[in-house]
């Protein structure tokens, strides 16, 4: 501790010192947002053992971190945010009626990242029925989990003494692989891992704690430290990663605990020896629990590896692990739909529609599964059972883009046109630069006789995404229709600017060209055509033609 005597005599260095502390728990805390609990305490804590100055110093150190973060965050989001804006759905995400103290996604199996805000804030435009700011976003979420507070104070105080259960656990709850899994393959693990866990540390640190507690106005410091950061970690939920910052507190009771043990043994009263055994005794019990399975944590780090697999395009070995992790776990769903993914990339569908079916069975309300058991019907030329998928991938996801999208194809493959066109709008509802939207409708309201209208369509989608090629190519194919040759062949030119080794467009760019009077250039676009698809039969027809006019 920094003594106020220290600071007289030391000049200008003790103020440094404390900027820098300052600097490095702002920057801390930007990193793990729950660190911002140790500002208080450090600051309680320069305000009782410095002088004033020094704690002007560490917030002034504090400010040059978080004052800029906050001031961006304010201009771009209209709220006041030290880090982030997700408070509120961190906070409901531990605190509802389904949680169970680990994290859980609010949209049942998409707890990647690039999601968790994105779900957060369509779920709460949805139940508010207006656009919401970031702010209000949170303050949606937190007023859910204190109306879950409020109302069922039982289930939530169950619900807390689990997360202290899990917080002092010897199993890890992890959110990516688990030390099970990399026991397989380390011996160091195998070997040292019964006794390195939680299991162990947390009743030798309660020891220490025990132990050191006639130091406790010296120590207070680290004492409030780490009960505040356990508060923190249970007042949302337990992660492996959340709860390491513990590690450090604990090692320093277990380490004040055995340097202490001896004497502490022999000048303790045979009663306060047996309260210390008690307390001891129960820990040990208390944290060496059987809270998580085993199987699950192998089973999600097997589902991730196949997952990361997958990703590289290596679908017999993603298959491989994917398959071990529903051995581990066969009503884990999330590892049936990453298998059917897999088994779908890998072409095999039936099998992959089977385990699709398997995921939605265990999890109804599962709209990845659905939608990627939608997409595995159409390829499969089911189309109504398809769009019936895509409409249950809605009801679970209302605002995917590429769901209503999907199911404005499926409603024009059975036939349904007043229907496709109805989801391609709704999507650009959701989106209005969607891409596949714009063409989709476009192409539907061409073939329709609204001819005007598709085009607009069309042309937005080119501006949109001017390095995609699609398009244009399919500009170009409704002017080729209209004979209007020259506008066609600019269209399938610029298509091919961006996707030169497209066959088709080669083809009708010929078509364009020779029907335009250009018969050379033509004959060479239907050559180009074949050197890339040998087996084009239209390409080949079309060169035939043309050498024979040109003789």
């Amino acid at each position: 501790a920094l003594q106020r005597d220290s600071w007289r005599a030391g000049a200008l260095a003790p103020a440094f010192d404390w900027i820098a502390l300052g600097l490095a728990m702002g920057a801390l805390s930007l990193t793990r947002e729950n660190a911002l609990v140790f500002i208080g305490v450090i600051i309680a804590w320069s305000l009782w053992t410095a002088p004033r100055r020094a704690t002007a110093a560490l917030v002034g150190g504090l400010a040059i971190v978080l004052l800029p973060v906050a001031a961006r965050n304010y201009a771009v989001g209209g709220g006041f945010y030290l880090t982030t804006s997700q408070f509120g759905s961190n906070f409901f995400i531990g605190n509802n009626p389904r949680a169970d103290g680990t994290y859980a996604s609010i949209r049942f199996g998409r707890g990647a990242p690039e999601f968790e805000r994105q779900d957060a804030t369509e779920v709460a435009e949805a139940a508010l029925k207006r656009p919401l700011t970031p702010s209000e976003v949170s303050g949606y979420w937190t007023g859910q989990a204190m109306h879950f507070i409020t109302s069922q104070p039982g289930a939530w105080l169950k619900l807390m003494g689990r997360k202290v259960g899990l917080l002092a656990n010897r199993s890890e709850m992890f959110d990516t692989e688990s030390q099970e899994s990399y026991a397989e393959w380390s011996w160091p693990l195998r070997i040292f891992g019964p006794f390195t866990h939680f299991g162990v540390l947390v009743p030798l640190a309660i020891f220490g704690a025990i132990a050191a507690w006639s130091e406790r106005q010296r120590l207070w410091v680290i004492y409030a430290l780490a009960a505040a950061y356990a508060a923190s970690v249970v007042m949302f939920y337990v992660f492996a990663r959340y709860r390491f910052p513990l590690v450090p507190f604990l090692l320093l009771f277990t380490g004040a605990g055995v340097a202490a043990a001896l004497q502490y043994w022999s000048t303790a009263t045979p009663r306060r020896r047996a309260a210390t055994i008690a307390v001891v005794v129960a820990a040990v019990a208390f944290a060496n629990q059987p809270l998580l399975s085993a199987d699950l944590m192998r089973a999600i780090t097997e589902n991730n590896l196949g997952t990361a697999l997958q990703e590289e395009k290596r679908y017999d070995e993603a298959i491989v692990h994917h398959q071990r992790a529903v051995a581990l776990m066969p009503d884990y769903s999330p590892s049936h739909n990453n298998l059917g993914a897999a088994l779908r990339a890998a072409g095999r569908l039936d099998e992959a529609v089977a385990e699709y079916q398997k995921a939605i069975a265990l999890k109804p309300d599962y709209g990845e599964a659905n939608y990627n058991l939608a997409n595995a019907l159409l390829e499969q030329g089911k189309a109504g059972a398809s769009a019936e998928q895509f409409q249950n991938a809605l009801k679970a996801t209302p605002g995917s883009v590429e769901a209503q999208n999907n199911l404005g194809i499926a409603l024009a493959a059975k036939g349904d046109t007043g229907g496709a066109m109805a989801a391609f709008r709704a999507a650009l509802a959701i989106d209005e630069r969607s891409v596949q939207a714009h063409r989709n409708l476009g192409n539907m309201l061409v073939d329709a006789g609204h001819r005007d209208e598709g085009m607009a369509h069309l042309e937005r989608a080119a501006a949109i995404a001017p390095g995609e090629a699609d398009a244009n190519y399919d500009i170009g194919g409704i002017l080729l229709g209209e004979r209007n040759f020259a506008g066609a062949a600019a269209r399938f030119e610029a298509a091919l600017k961006v996707k030169p080794d497209w066959a088709e467009a080669h083809n009708n760019l010929g078509i364009a060209l020779a029907s335009n009077g250009h018969l050379d250039r033509a004959i060479e676009e239907f050559r180009r055509a074949l050197a890339i698809s040998p087996s084009l039969a239209d390409a080949k027809a079309n060169l035939a033609m043309a050498l024979r006019v040109r003789k």
